[in-house]
């Protein structure tokens, strides 16, 4: 099947699929801070279950427990929100092609790319909440007061 391609028709259409980028770009890097902070959060997992293993107070493995808890919760709100990302990268990712398709075909794909922009926006909207309500529960879980040091005789 040959296609009629005009090449101003082919301009028109890079131009209207490179805005949708600048979106991919700001997708991935906040997809590297969230699988950064995943990440950490499973190491912390990890040394809080060997704390838990070695426990030998009932206290002591009740905090531990509770911990993991918290770093599970904050855990499956870091991967919800890499998944929302995932989604709003494939949602623009479609709209850069439906847009260069439509364009370069001639078909009248705006209203699809404008839903599947529109949705790959909220999308990132709602990762960005589940990003801030992690960063939330992350700062609740610090504890700034020091235990009161020994004085030294």
């Amino acid at each position: 099947m040959a296609l009629p391609l005009d090449p101003s028709g082919i301009t028109h259409s890079i131009q209207l699929a490179v805005a949708p980028v600048f979106l991919l770009t700001a997708v991935a890097g906040m997809m590297g801070v969230v699988a950064g902070r995943l990440a950490r959060i499973i190491d912390r997992g990890r040394k809080v279950e060997e704390r838990a293993l070695a426990c030998q107070e009932a206290q002591e493995l009740q905090l531990a427990l509770q911990e993991l808890a918290w770093l599970r919760r904050r855990g499956r709100l870091a991967n919800v929100c890499i998944g929302l990302l995932t989604l709003c990268a494939l949602l623009i990712g479609l709209t850069i092609v439906v847009l260069f398709v439509g364009e370069t075909l001639d078909w009248a794909t705006s209203r699809w790319a404008a839903n599947g922009f529109l949705t790959g926006v909220l999308a990132f909207m709602l990762a960005l909440l589940s990003f801030f309500v992690e960063t939330l529960m992350a700062m609740r879980a610090l504890d700034f007061h020091m235990p009161h040091a020994r004085r030294r005789s």
